[in-house]
């Protein structure tokens, strides 16, 4: 059995923005404290720094340009 961890409804709507296409809420938190894990500014191997870019452009885009 799992557990529940309750969230708000603006935290919700921030990892909503996070997870990827198939990707279960287990999977985009486990992925996001995996990731939170090896992020030490400066020393990002390629793949993290890739990894980096894209949460920041997929924010970027739902912000959406007026914001």
């Amino acid at each position: 059995m799992g557990t529940t961890i309750r969230v708000s409804d603006g935290t919700k709507e921030l990892l909503e923005r996070l997870k990827r296409e198939e990707e279960t809420f287990d999977e985009l938190v486990a992925r996001l404290a995996r990731e939170s894990d090896s992020m030490n500014p400066g020393v990002w191997d390629s793949e993290q720094a890739d990894a980096a870019r894209e949460v920041l452009q997929r924010s970027r885009e739902s912000i959406g340009p007026n914001q």
